[in-house]
């Protein structure tokens, strides 16, 4: 019993269970991956597909791994990946991230920074399609379901939203091009608009959505840079020219000014209905 009392007690540990949880998430994508990866390779199947099919294994792997361990230590039901709800949260993600990214790429063609070369085959859209829902996924459940949410319980979801959104924003420091302008264009126009969408719907699929939406149509239809990494196929060839403030420069149009005015714009809508609707957790010093 006594054993059982400190195992218990153990895992109540705020601190513990993120460090546990991204570590088992963390742990089975890298090993599916390599596993994924050597068998496609065997299987003679075009990279593009391979690496579709390798993506889409990752990716159950991240929500598997999820679902098993959280339900497994707080023994609960693991609410916040249920399928209820799943069409209108994707729907009304998707729309947000699609809306948002065209506003963004907007300034620059008003500017006369953006110009169209080519327009590919659909083909082109496979591998930024993959890496796109690979990324939402992989980095929704790491942020919003495990460190948003674990420390919301203590701290409350004001703080949890600066913390989380602040952590967001300095893991794109590593990126190619990035810098601290650029991350904390990320903090504001990403990290904190993916988390008040998480606190809206008390779901991690509508910010995936989102996430998704905003990566997917910067990398795989307007041909732009995201995070700043190397361009890939995309169904438009483009050009993109002009003011760093407005094109993002070597990091792309996530680290422009336009991008953070309508993320944040975003943000202050979802946040006034969360508090109109009493979404909000307050901390424990206050409960």
């Amino acid at each position: 019993m006594e054993k059982n009392h400190e195992k218990n007690k153990l895992f109540s540990n705020p601190l513990v269970r993120i460090l546990l949880g991204v570590l088992v998430c963390l742990g089975v994508v890298i090993i599916g991956q390599e596993i994924a990866g050597k068998f496609l390779m065997s299987t003679g199947l075009d990279r593009d597909y391979r690496n579709l099919l390798k993506g889409l294994v990752v990716s159950l792997l991240a929500i598997a791994s999820y679902r098993t361990f959280f339900r497994l230590i707080e023994k609960r039901a693991i609410t916040e990946i249920s399928l209820n709800g799943l069409a209108k949260n994707l729907i009304l993600g998707v729309s947000i991230g699609v809306v948002l990214q065209c506003l963004t790429v907007l300034v620059i063609y008003i500017n006369n920074g953006f110009a169209i070369i080519s327009i590919n085959p659909v083909s082109f859209i496979i591998i930024p399609l993959a890496v796109a829902f690979t990324v939402a996924i992989l980095e929704e459940i790491l942020i919003r379901g495990i460190l948003f949410r674990i420390i919301e319980e203590k701290i409350g979801s004001s703080l949890a939203l600066l913390s989380s959104a602040l952590v967001f924003g300095a893991l794109h420091l590593v990126n190619p091009g990035s810098s601290l302008v650029s991350a904390s264009c990320i903090t504001i126009e990403a990290g904190f608009l993916l988390g008040a969408a998480y606190i809206y719907a008390r779901n991690l699929w509508f910010p995936i959505a989102i996430h998704f939406a905003w990566n997917f149509m910067q990398s795989g239809i307007f041909g732009a840079i995201t995070s700043g990494n190397e361009k890939t196929n995309s169904l438009l060839t483009t050009q993109i020219t002009g003011s760093k403030l407005i094109t993002g420069g070597e990091f792309g149009p996530e680290g422009t000014l336009q991008a953070t005015v309508v993320g944040l714009i975003a943000t202050i809508v979802l946040m006034y209905l969360n508090i109109k609707r009493n979404k909000l957790i307050k901390p424990y010093w206050k409960k």
